[in-house]
C-alpha cells in the first residue's frame, strides 16, 4: 500500500470488483464501503473528518501500530452513528468545542486508540450508543478525558486516561458506562465524576489516582458502583457524594488521600464492603445532613497523617460499621448534633492516640461487642442530650475507659475495662449515665470515679485491683447505687441525699446496699452546681463554725483563718482609708485522697462570699479530662468555659499535676496551664483557683511550671487521719444517721483502724464512712433474722459489726 492511501476489502462475494482497491482519501473509501467492510489505512496523517455510518472495520495497517494520525483542523475528527470497528489509530483534535472521537449510536468496537487531543473531550459516548472501548488512551489536558452522556452507555476495557484537563470520566444525563481494569490519573477536576438522576458507572478493578481535585464524585440523584478499585493520590477528597447520591464500594482501597477519604453530603447513601481507608489527611469517613447514612462491612480505615477523627459523623447523619477495624489514628469516631448516630457492632478500635469514641451536642452512639484498646479514651458522652449504649464491649489499655460529662446521659451495659491508667469509668460536670453490670480491672486509679452533682445510676458493677479503690464519689451528692460490688474491704458511699434500691438483706459483706438517708437536719448541698448570684445565705463565722467542727484537719483550719483574718483585716483597712496589703487568694492544696480537700474548698468560696471578696462563693470541680481537648486549639476553649462556670467563685482543679505528665512528649496539658495561667491574672478578682493533688506530685507539678507557682500564694497540706479520727468521723456518721456504738465498739475501731492497711487504696475519712457504711449492712443482715426487734436491736452497732480487714 502507497503512504497516504486507503485499501477497502469487501468481505462479501457479490460485487467485488466495484468495492475492491485503493483510495486516495478516507471520505472517499468510506463512500465506496459497505456493512462488513474493512478499511486498511496506510501510514500517514489524514486532515480529514471521518463520519462513520456503516458497520465497516476501519484499522490502521498491520505491523505499524500507532502510525495512522487522523488530525483535522477543526471539528470531530472521528463520528461514529453505526455498529462500526475501529482499531489502531492515532486521534488528534484541535477544537476545543468538540470531542476527539464522537459515538452517537450503535454498538460500535473501539480498539488500541489512542487519542492525543486538546478538545472538549477526548472520546464523548451521548444517546442510544453503546460502545465497546478497548485498550484506548486518552491524553486530554484541555477537557473531559472520556464524556458518557445522555442515556448511552457502554463497556470501556484496560482504558487509560492519562490526563484531562478536567474531568477524567464524566457520566451525566442518565448515562450508565462500565469501566473494568481502567486507569484514569492527572486529571485536573475529579477523576471519574458521574451526575444527575439516572446516571450511573460500574468500575471493576480500575485505578484512579493524581488528580487534582476528587478521586470519584458522585451528585444528584446519581448512583455508582465500585469494585476491586483502587483511588490514591489526590489533591482534595478522595470520594465524595452529594445530593442524594449513592455509592457502593466493594473490595476498594482509597489511599494517599490528603483531605477526606470519603466525603458525604445531602441525603447520600454509602456502602463500603470488605474495603480499606487508610493514610488520609482529614476524616477517613466524613457523613453530613439528616438522611445522609454511610454502612461499612468488614471495612478498615487505618493510618491517618493529620489530626482529626477517622470518623465524622454530623448534622442529622447515619454510620454502621460492622466488623471493622479502625486504627493508628487521632480519634476513631466522633458523633456530633442532634439527630445524628453511629452504630458500631462486632469491630475493633484500636492504637487511638485520643478518643476512641466521641459522642456530643446532643448525638447518639450504639455500640455492640466492640473492642476498644490502646486508647487515650475509650469513649467519651460530652454533654446534655448526648447519649446511646454501650454493651457487651471491652476497654483495655486506656488512660480512661469512659467519660460522661456535662448531662450527658448513656447507658453502659455489660463492659469491661481493664488495665486503664486513671478512671476506669469517670463521671464529672453533671453527668449522668446508667452503668448495668460494668466491670473495672487492674486500674491505675480509681474503677468507677463520680463527682459531685452527677446522678449517675450503677448496678451490679464490680471493680478489682484499682490502685487508688474501686468507687471515688463526690462528697455531698453521689450516684444512686444497687448491688456493686468490689474486692476492697468495705463498701461505698451511695448518696446521701439520693434514695438508693432498696434492698432489705445484702448478698455478701461486699455488696453495695442502701444507706439510710440523712436526717432532715442535716441537708446536703452539690458543691459543683451553680447557684444564683445572691447575698451568701450565712456569714464569715457561720462557715468558720462548720470548718471547726470537721475532725481533724488542725493545721488546715489555721491556714484558712489566718488567710480569712488577712482578707477582712484588709477590707476593713480599705474602708478606712488604708492601704491594704494585697492578699493572694489562690492556693495548692496537697495530701491524700478522702481528707476533705473539695470540702475545705466549698467552706473557703463560702467564707469568701459572705467577706465580699466573691460574688457569688460556688464550687466548680474539673480535672485534665474537663480541661484537655484532643486538637490543637480544643483545650484553650475549654479551659476557658471552665473558668467561666467558676466566675464568681471557685475553681477546684483536682489532680492538677496530670496536666503536666512527666512524659508530656506532644500532650495538651500545657497549653490548659498557658490558658489558666492568662485567666488568673485578667480576672484576679473575679475566680479563686485551687489545685490539689497528691503531695510529692504537686511539688513536682508546681517545680517544672514556675509560672503557675508564683501565682498561688500558699500551699496547705491535707494529713492523713490518725485512727483515733477516723473513730470520731464513724462516731459522727452514726450519730447523723441515728445509730450508736454499743459498749467495746469504738474500741474495736480503734483497732480496726490501727490495723488497716495505709496503702494508696486508702482513703481517709472516705474509708471511715464507708466502714460505717459496710457495719451498717453488716447489722442489717443480723437484725433481719430476729424474730422481733426492739430500739437498741434497731440503733446499737456491735464490734461484730465491723467488716473484715482487707
Amino acid at each position: 500500500m502507497a503512504q497516504g492511501t486507503v485499501q477497502v476489502t469487501h468481505t462479501g462475494t457479490s460485487r467485488w470488483r466495484r468495492r475492491t482497491g485503493e483510495y486516495a482519501s478516507l471520505a472517499a473509501a468510506l463512500e465506496a464501503a459497505a456493512d462488513g467492510d474493512v478499511l486498511t489505512v496506510a501510514p500517514g496523517t489524514y486532515r480529514e473528518n471521518l463520519v462513520l455510518t456503516r458497520a465497516v472495520t476501519l484499522r490502521g495497517a498491520e505491523g505499524s501500530a500507532g502510525s495512522v494520525r487522523i488530525a483535522p483542523a477543526d471539528g470531530v475528527p472521528i463520528t461514529v452513528r453505526a455498529s462500526a470497528t475501529v482499531l489502531d489509530l492515532h486521534v488528534e483534535g484541535q477544537d476545543s468545542a468538540a470531542p476527539a472521537l464522537l459515538v452517537e449510536d450503535g454498538t460500535p468496537d473501539l480498539a488500541d486508540l489512542r487519542i492525543v487531543t486538546r478538545s472538549a473531550a477526548g472520546i464523548e459516548v451521548r444517546g442510544a450508543a453503546r460502545p465497546t472501548v478497548r485498550r484506548c488512551t486518552v491524553d486530554n489536558p484541555a477537557g473531559v478525558g472520556i464524556a458518557v452522556l445522555d442515556g448511552a452507555g457502554g463497556v470501556f476495557e484496560e482504558c487509560e486516561v492519562v490526563s484531562a484537563g478536567q474531568s477524567g470520566v464524566s457520566v451525566r444525563g442518565g448515562a450508565h458506562p462500565r469501566l473494568e481494569r481502567c486507569r484514569v490519573h492527572h486529571a485536573s477536576g475529579a477523576g471519574l465524576s458521574v451526575t444527575g438522576e439516572g446516571s450511573g458507572l460500574e468500575a471493576i478493578g480500575c485505578e484512579i489516582y493524581e488528580i487534582k481535585g476528587a478521586g470519584v464524585q458522585i451528585t444528584s440523584r446519581a448512583a455508582a458502583h465500585l469494585t476491586d478499585s483502587t483511588v490514591h493520590r489526590t489533591s482534595s477528597d478522595g470520594v465524595t457524594l452529594d445530593t442524594d447520591a449513592v455509592l457502593t464500594l466493594s473490595d476498594c482501597d482509597i489511599h494517599d488521600i490528603p483531605e477526606n477519604a470519603v466525603d458525604l453530603r445531602s441525603r447520600s447513601v454509602l456502602t463500603l464492603t470488605r474495603s480499606t481507608v487508610r493514610r488520609f489527611g482529614r476524616n477517613g469517613l466524613s457523613v453530613w445532613d439528616p438522611g445522609t447514612r454511610v454502612d461499612a462491612n468488614q471495612c478498615e480505615i487505618h493510618d491517618s497523617t493529620g489530626d482529626y477523627p477517622a470518623v465524622w459523623v454530623s448534622d442529622g447523619a447515619t454510620a454502621v460499621l460492622d466488623a471493622c477495624r479502625v486504627h493508628d489514628v487521632p480519634d476513631a469516631l466522633f458523633v456530633l448534633d442532634r439527630g445524628s448516630r453511629a452504630d458500631v457492632v462486632d469491630s475493633d478500635l484500636s492504637q487511638v492516640r485520643n478518643t476512641a469514641v466521641s459522642v456530643s451536642d446532643g448525638a447518639t452512639a450504639q455500640l455492640d461487642d466492640c473492642r476498644i484498646r490502646d486508647v487515650s479514651t475509650g469513649a467519651w458522652f460530652r454533654d446534655h442530650g448526648s447519649g446511646g449504649t454501650l454493651a457487651n464491649c471491652t476497654v483495655d489499655g486506656a488512660q480512661t475507659g469512659v467519660i460522661v460529662t456535662k448531662g450527658a446521659d448513656p447507658l453502659i451495659e455489660r463492659c469491661t475495662v481493664s488495665g486503664p491508667a486513671e478512671a476506669g469509668f469517670y463521671v464529672s460536670a453533671e453527668g449522668r449515665g446508667t452503668f448495668r453490670g460494668c466491670r473495672v480491672t487492674g486500674s491505675g486509679g480509681y474503677g468507677f470515679h463520680v463527682m459531685d452533682g452527677c446522678r449517675t445510676t450503677l448496678n451490679r458493677c464490680r471493680t478489682e485491683r484499682c490502685a487508688r479503690g474501686g468507687y471515688e464519689f463526690g462528697e455531698d451528692d453521689g450516684p444512686l447505687v444497687e448491688d456493686c460490688t468490689s474486692d476492697e474491704s468495705g463498701t461505698l458511699r451511695p448518696g446521701a441525699d439520693r434514695a438508693p434500691a432498696v434492698q432489705s438483706v445484702p448478698a455478701s459483706p461486699g455488696l453495695l446496699t442502701a444507706v439510710p438517708l440523712q436526717s432532715p437536719s442535716a441537708p446536703a448541698t452539690p458543691a459543683a452546681a451553680p447557684v444564683p448570684a445572691a447575698a451568701p445565705a450565712r456569714g464569715p463565722d457561720a462557715v468558720l463554725g462548720e470548718l471547726d467542727a470537721l475532725v481533724g484537719l488542725e493545721s488546715v483550719k489555721r491556714e484558712v483563718r489566718t488567710l480569712t483574718n488577712m482578707i477582712e483585716v484588709g477590707r476593713r483597712r480599705q474602708e478606712a482609708g488604708l492601704k491594704a496589703a494585697s492578699v493572694r487568694r489562690h492556693l495548692v492544696f496537697t495530701g491524700s485522697p478522702g481528707t476533705g480537700k473539695t470540702t475545705v474548698a466549698r467552706l473557703y468560696g463560702e467564707i469568701l462570699a459572705a467577706l465580699g471578696v466573691l460574688e457569688r462563693g460556688h464550687l466548680v470541680e474539673v480535672s485534665r479530662v474537663d480541661l484537655v481537648g484532643e486538637h490543637i486549639g480544643s483545650t484553650a476553649i475549654r479551659t476557658q468555659e471552665a473558668f467561666e462556670r467558676a466566675r464568681g467563685g471557685v475553681l477546684f482543679i483536682d489532680e492538677a499535676y496530670a496536666l503536666s505528665p512527666e512524659d508530656s512528649g506532644r500532650d495538651f496539658g500545657k497549653e490548659a496551664i498557658d490558658t489558666l495561667v492568662k485567666l488568673m491574672e485578667d480576672h484576679r478578682d473575679s475566680v479563686v483557683v485551687i489545685v490539689a493533688g497528691y503531695t510529692a506530685e504537686m511539688e513536682r507539678f508546681l517545680t517544672v511550671n514556675p509560672g503557675v507557682a508564683s501565682r498561688f500564694s500558699r500551699t496547705i497540706t491535707f494529713q492523713d487521719y490518725e485512727a483515733e479520727e477516723l473513730l470520731r468521723i464513724v462516731a459522727q456518721q452514726a450519730d447523723e444517721h441515728e445509730y450508736r456504738l454499743s459498749e467495746g465498739t469504738a474500741e474495736a475501731l480503734l483497732k480496726y483502724f490501727t490495723a488497716l492497711p495505709k496503702g494508696p487504696a486508702f482513703g481517709n475519712g472516705r474509708t471511715a464512712r464507708q466502714t460505717f457504711e459496710s457495719m451498717v449492712e453488716r447489722h442489717a443482715v443480723r437484725v433481719a433474722a430476729l424474730p422481733e426487734m426492739n430500739t437498741d436491736d434497731l440503733t446499737l452497732l456491735y464490734s461484730e459489726d465491723l467488716p473484715e480487714l482487707p
